[in-house]
């Protein structure tokens, strides 16, 4: 009884430091111009959202949130354009910076209901939820995008 108090105190402490490490990254480099949504929230209201995965193709080939939809990091309209600019959209990179420019260069083109998934694939995949490779296949691999951000996340297995 006593390993399990302390294994759910220590996954709490150790949620509670990830999310602090990740507000404190966000509120760095982003405007918060773009609402945030939880994982939470999105993993109940999953298919009212259109996904958008706003990082480099290798990043998105190692693993993405299911059935997301590559774009990369700079808006084109053609990889999109089948998209209705009223229908709710919900981007991500790595951790939420990159996304925020995506869902800034959104909104600017006309888009409605834009959403930054807070802390992005990191929190995702820490939140317990699944990622999966290009096959469709659940993994365990995230690509971290560099060794400096390698520490934002605190599961999985790290790809460079």
């Amino acid at each position: 009884m006593k390993n399990l108090i302390f294994f759910i105190s220590f996954l709490s402490i150790s949620t509670s430091i990830q999310a602090q490490e990740i507000n404190e990254l966000l509120h760095q480099y982003n405007r918060m111009s773009v609402p945030y949504i939880t994982v939470q929230t999105l993993k109940m209201e999953y298919d009212q959202y259109i996904i958008l995965d706003t990082r480099k193709k290798p990043e998105y080939e190692v693993s993405h949130l299911p059935g997301a939809i590559w774009v990369g990091e700079k808006l084109d309209l053609e990889l999109i354009d089948d998209i209705s600019t009223d229908k709710p959209i919900v981007v991500y990179c790595s951790v939420g910076i990159r996304s925020e420019d995506y869902g800034e260069e959104l909104l600017n083109a006309g888009f409605e209901n834009v959403y930054n998934l807070y802390g992005s694939i990191f929190s995702w995949k820490d939140a317990g939820y699944n990622v999966v490779d290009p096959e469709g296949h659940d993994t365990d691999q995230v690509h971290v995008f560099s060794k400096a951000w390698e520490k934002y996340l605190k599961t999985g297995e790290k790809v460079y």
